[in-house]
């Protein structure tokens, strides 16, 4: 099969690329370590090139670079031999004059290396040598060997053929590192190369020789030795006679040997190159007297250097010799394509070349590698600023060679290479960058936000639209690079299960569709000329967002220019669906339990604070995070009794359903408590029971405060919440005095209540710690920064007091001031302020009256007065006012204990109260008809628009709540 393979080998291949294709083929079919080819060096008889390797280092294939023909090495022996030769471990070839291949012999090299060559036949009695390596303790069998031989013969029918073998790298280095001048050539080999004797009598000048001339030196005149030295000078080469006269001067004034080379004259007008060698025989008085010396022909030597010549000079690769003054000798025609004609730039300084000159460094480089004597390389951009080639200099002792290698299309694939691994890079790190934002996105925005900022500008997108599926709709679930009016119109515009558009058409298929331009859009998806009207792109992206089989929504990538995506950006996009449809979900889920928690929060919260004339009051609440945590931070403004206002803030520790759900039934809990008309240590004690059968993981933090309008006290007691500021009408600022008790679930009651007096339109703000403390500021440094900004905000406020929506408005001021601007909170912020207003003394009117059944008659008359002097002269109200008052005095002297009070307040309604000194609470009962009392409270009831007890410091008080004319109910 191998063989048949290199059957398939160009016929227009070059020799050196044929050799290496049969050695890699001849090396892998028997397993070998590597492989080289040995040739024939042009005419040189006596020496083989190594004009092939494969497989092997280049520390391996130095020392057999060039090896003697009649050497012991494998290849030799193969070659001389003409059969197959074995050693069982690798050892250096035979040197050659001026090369030592043991010195060059690798180190470290593992012994037991099997060498096996087999010849390669030729048509003349010169062979090369096909040789394989083998690991130690390996030995090709009978198919092995009869494989290499065929392999060998093959090379030799191909190479049968070829005129001139082209030199490879390694025959380029041979020739660097090749024997030196003629003299230390190898000596002449009898048996191969005939030679003649001659004799010059340099006193007659006559020529003798001890062969006929003609059987040498073919085609040479029989007759030139009888003619003598003159007869044959005249058969030189009018070129070399200078030469060659100079030369015998030089010998024979010297007395001594000499040699030379030159051409002469054949009788058919050619010329055939022959080498001279000879020495001056001198007589006692050491007069000269004759020269004695041997003839060759060497114009099979001079073939074969013509044949290295004419392969340097037509050769792929750039190729200069300098002499020892860096001048120019030779260069081939690569070199003169890039340094100029060899006309114009031979003898000149390498340096002084134009194109040299852009060359930074090459001097210095040039110099450095003389002097160390060790060859060097190095890549270089052309001139024209688009090829690359590469600089090879090789100290020789005439000087330096420079070999110039065009690897342009190396750089362009190792810049493609380097580009594409570039793009995968980026790619992935895209994908890497995507997916940690994605994952870090929360919601629905947060999606198309990542999405956006993280592939629109990679892919050189414009515009982004993000659909989701709502039935069988598309809806904008947000966009980017669009206007508002194109996203309504698309906003519904397509259906899912509809193919005859782009979305429908990527959902079906589950892959993403890219379009390129307008005309391709409406080509296949006719109808949509508005779209892409108003839309205003080019080329798009539908990328369909699907998870576990079920189609969510599509993301569309949209190019302001028509543009098609190539393969890996398609790849890409596929990726980055999966990743886009997998955080819409989930961002999906979270917006459902982020919509169901707000829900939560709201209904535990007051939906609106109630509008009394005793306070206005305005809040704000922030969660520590958005989503589905919600918090246990709540406030409350609760009316009360006798026109009075319970003040209510409070904190559950924690966050989540659990918290949430204590924090609502505490709130509930605090209304009920609220209706029982208990003080606020009371509250405290009862919420601190309520918690503590929460278990020891509940805390929680209350303050509940009553403000009275008719005297300005506030009381309140605390369980670890912090101190309320006021603001005073005079615009200072201070923080009410208290010492907050342990927080509710590890409280021991009973709770300290404190009283205070307010001014008039004094500004309470209640806060939960959340609102003044972070990771950045402590509590005390929170409540200083809250002082400072009621104190400028009051102050900057207008002189008359402030309703609801100044009260908001101050709200939002100070939560912004306090509260991270990103939303960053440790805990959750609630903030409750609230303006006290007192009633004014003509609203209040206080009356004792007797323990004595008359006291009811004296109360009916006081409550008419008064409600002339209040002008509420309606009769229904006025007989109704004194009956309830005439029953509440009698039920007193009946049942309870003076003294008695009577007091009426006009305030959001019409309150009337009977104090005294009894701590019976008096209660609605079922009678029958027979009965003769217990209706009282059945009338009272069914006339007031409220009634209840109240129990105080001296005893109780019964009121009642009636409407005012003109008053909402």
């Amino acid at each position: 099969m191998r063989l048949q393979l290199l059957d398939a080998v160009d016929e227009d291949q070059r020799d050196v690329e044929v050799l290496l294709t049969a050695l890699q083929q001849a090396v892998a079919e028997v397993h070998g370590l590597g492989g080289m080819v040995h040739l024939p060096g042009g005419g040189m008889s006596g020496i083989l090139y190594l004009v092939a390797d494969s497989g092997l280092p280049e520390s391996m294939t130095r020392p057999w670079l060039i090896i003697p023909v009649r050497g012991t090495a494998p290849p030799s022996r193969a070659a001389r031999n003409d059969t197959i030769t074995w050693q069982p471990d690798l050892a250096p070839p035979d040197p050659v004059p001026g090369r030592d291949p043991a010195a060059l012999w690798p180190s470290r090299l593992p012994a037991g290396i099997g060498h096996l060559a087999v010849p390669i036949p030729s048509g003349s009695w010169r062979r090369g040598a096909l040789s394989v390596l083998f690991t130690p303790g390996a030995e090709p069998g009978a198919v092995e060997r009869a494989f290499l031989n065929e392999v060998a013969a093959w090379m030799s029918g191909r190479l049968r053929s070829s005129a001139i073998l082209n030199p490879s790298p390694t025959l380029l280095r041979a020739l660097e590192n090749g024997p030196g001048p003629r003299e230390a050539a190898a000596p002449w080999d009898a048996e191969r190369v005939p030679s003649i004797t001659y004799t010059w009598d340099l006193c007659t000048g006559e020529l003798t020789s001890d062969l006929p001339v003609e059987e040498v030196l073919a085609g040479i005149d029989p007759e030139v030795m009888s003619g003598g030295i003159e007869a044959w000078a005249e058969l030189i080469h009018p070129d070399d006679l200078p030469g060659a006269v100079a030369g015998f001067d030089t010998g024979i004034q010297m007395r001594g040997g000499f040699q030379n080379e030159y051409r002469i004259r054949r009788q058919d007008g050619t010329y055939l190159w022959i080498e001279a060698r000879a020495r001056t025989i001198t007589d006692e008085e050491g007069t000269p007297v004759k020269v004695i010396g041997t003839l060759r022909d060497s114009s099979e030597t001079h073939a074969a250097a013509e044949s290295v010549g004419w392969a340097l000079r037509h050769m792929s690769d750039g190729f200069v010799s300098l002499d020892t003054d860096w001048r120019i000798g030779f260069l081939n025609q690569a070199a003169e394509r890039l340094l100029g004609a060899a006309g114009d730039v031979a003898g000149a300084l390498l340096w002084n070349i134009p194109a040299v000159r852009a060359v930074p460094g090459l001097e210095q480089r040039c110099r450095a590698t003389v002097a160390e004597g060790q060859p060097a390389g190095f890549d270089v951009p052309g001139l024209d600023g688009t090829s690359w080639y590469h600089l090879r200099l090789v100290p020789v002792p005439e000087g330096l060679t420079l070999y110039i290698t065009d690897t342009t299309e190396r750089h362009l694939r190792e810049a493609e290479r380097a580009a594409a691994e570039r793009a995968a890079a980026e790619r992935a790190a895209l994908v890497q960058r995507i997916t940690r934002e994605l994952a870090e996105a929360v919601t629905a925005q947060d999606v198309m936000t990542a999405v956006a900022d993280g592939v629109m500008a990679p892919l050189g997108a414009t515009g982004l639209i993000m659909l989701g599926v709502v039935g069988d709709r598309l809806t904008v679930v947000g966009s980017r690079g669009y206007s508002e009016h194109f996203t309504r119109l698309l906003d519904g515009q397509w259906t899912v299960r509809d193919t005859t558009n782009p979305v429908g058409d990527a959902l079906l298929t589950r892959t993403p569709l890219c379009i390129s331009s307008p005309e391709e859009f409406l080509k296949c998806y006719p109808g949509n000329e508005i779209l892409i009207r108003e839309g205003g792109k080019q080329a798009w992206a539908f990328l369909p967002l699907a998870v576990s089989g079920r189609g969510i929504g599509a993301a569309v990538l949209c190019f302001g220019r028509p543009r098609v995506l190539d393969d890996d950006e398609r790849t890409l996009l596929t990726a980055l669906s999966g990743l886009i449809a997998q955080a819409l979900e989930r961002a999906g889920l979270y917006d459902e339990a982020t919509t169901r928690a707000r829900t939560l929060q709201r209904s535990l919260l007051p939906q609106a604070l109630p509008k009394l004339p005793e306070v206005t009051a305005a809040a704000r609440y922030q969660s520590a995070k958005q989503g589905a945590d919600v918090g246990g931070d709540w406030y409350d403004v609760i009316p009360l009794s006798a026109a009075r206002v319970a003040l209510v803030i409070g904190d559950v520790m924690g966050h989540g359903m659990a918290e949430a759900a204590t924090m609502g039934r505490l709130r509930t809990a605090v209304r009920t408590l609220s209706e029982l008309e208990l003080p606020p240590d009371e509250i405290l004690g009862h919420l601190n029971d309520i918690v503590g059968e929460q278990g020891t993981d509940a805390f929680v933090t209350c303050l509940y405060g009553i403000y009275d309008p008719v005297t300005r006290l506030l009381s309140y007691a605390s369980a670890g919440q912090p101190p309320p500021a006021v603001a005073h009408p005079d615009g200072t600022v201070t923080f009410l005095p208290m010492t907050p008790d342990p927080p509710l679930g590890v409280a021991a009651p009973p709770f300290e209540t404190r009283e205070t007096l307010l001014p008039a339109d004094s500004l309470l703000a209640l806060y939960s710690d959340g609102l003044v403390e972070s990771k950045d500021r402590d509590v005390t440094t929170g409540m200083n920064r809250l002082a400072e900004l009621l104190f400028e905000s009051v102050n900057a406020m207008p002189a008359s007091p402030a309703d609801a929506s100044d009260l908001d408005a101050l709200c939002a001021t100070l939560t912004s001031a306090l509260l991270p601007a990103h939303g960053e909170l440790i805990d959750d912020a609630a903030l409750l302020l609230v303006r006290t207003h007192p009633l004014e003394a003509e609203n209040v009117a206080e009356w004792p009256l007797p323990e004595d059944p008359v006291a009811a008659g004296q109360a009916r008359d006081l409550i008419r007065a008064q409600l002339t002097d209040w002008d509420l002269t309606d009769e229904d109200l006025v007989m109704t006012t004194e009956l309830l008052v005439s029953e509440l005095v009698g039920n007193v002297v009946r049942h309870a204990c003076g003294p008695i009070r009577l007091r009426m307040l006009r305030s959001r309604a019409l309150i009337c109260e009977v104090s005294d000194a009894s701590l019976t609470t008096p209660h609605i009962r079922h009678t029958s008809a027979t009965d003769e009392g217990g209706r009282g409270l059945q009338l009272i009831s069914a006339l007031c628009q409220r009634w209840g007890t109240r129990h105080t410091r001296t005893g109780k008080s019964i009121w009642t709540e009636q409407p005012l004319p003109g008053a909402s109910v």
